[in-house]
């Protein structure tokens, strides 16, 4: 498994190539609160045929590093740039879930590798999203499948019972313990671009579920209203982790997205 090295700190990340496109560009994923890179398997399932696919283990999480927190969103960017500098890639389309939404937008004002974002169930501010909502302590398999209640629709979870104890499964094996959690914490509540949004002129897409409880649908309306750039997709019903209960819907979204942006997509 490859790595960059961010001032020391070592980053790891997985890298699914296509036979032929730019390999100069690629749809990099950006880790959500304390949560290992099973959020993304879906999307990524959709995504890394037609397109260079990385996937960072954020700071703390898997086997990347975790220098003691807390951490800052900007140190989080800095992280995914270190991945993207150490792949050659030119142009990133960074999609991020929650705490990786934030991290995309701070990437973006830093620097103009990213070429498009698509952010899911993410606020202009770290007020207006409750990371007590997505993490559960992987030593508590009772917590962690408790956790997925609030994360998933009652709808999803009525017509797939059998996907909860599956995802409770990966959380134990690969979502970070409490210390992490914590510095990923003070992420969030250090984080606030409200007042910054106009400077984002980085295409974003803006993904989420109307049902949310982490980041309310209003804040995530306010944050596409923001931007100059910005396109809402709201899913009907569907809770935080809307890329899990609706992944073809989202991943449709996404798919056209790139499609729009992109210049790496196979036809």
């Amino acid at each position: 498994m490859p790595h960059a090295n961010n001032a020391g700190v070592e980053i790891r990340y997985e890298v699914d190539a296509p036979d032929v496109g730019d390999p100069d560009e690629a749809v990099v994923f950006c880790g959500d609160v304390g949560l290992g890179a099973w959020q993304f398997g879906w999307q990524h399932a959709a995504l890394a045929g037609p397109h260079t696919v990385i996937t960072p283990e954020t700071r703390g999480v898997g086997r990347s590093d975790a220098p003691p927190g807390p951490y800052a969103v900007e140190e989080l960017a800095s992280d995914v740039d270190a991945v993207c500098t150490a792949e050659g890639v030119r142009n990133a389309h960074l999609v991020g879930y929650g705490l990786g939404g934030m991290v995309a937008l701070a990437y973006a004002l830093a620097s103009s590798r990213p070429a498009s974002l698509s952010v899911v169930g993410t606020p202009a501010s770290g007020d207006a999203y409750n990371p007590d909502g997505v993490w559960a302590a992987p030593s508590d398999p009772a917590a962690v499948e408790g956790s997925l209640h609030g994360l998933l629709s009652a709808d999803f979870r009525e017509v797939h019972p059998d996907a909860l104890p599956r995802i409770a499964e990966w959380r134990l094996a690969e979502d970070a313990g409490r210390e992490t959690f914590e510095a990923h914490r003070a992420a969030v509540e250090s984080f606030d671009v409200t007042d910054r949004l106009y400077e984002v002129t980085t295409p974003t897409l803006v993904v989420h579920g109307t049902d949310d409880t982490v980041c309310p649908a209003p804040a995530a309306e306010t944050l596409a209203e923001g931007l100059p750039r910005g396109e809402l997709h709201s899913v009907e019903g569907a809770r935080h982790l809307v890329g899990v209960e609706a992944s073809a819907a989202v991943n449709d979204a996404l798919a056209g997205w790139l499609a729009e942006h992109a210049t790496d997509t196979m036809m």
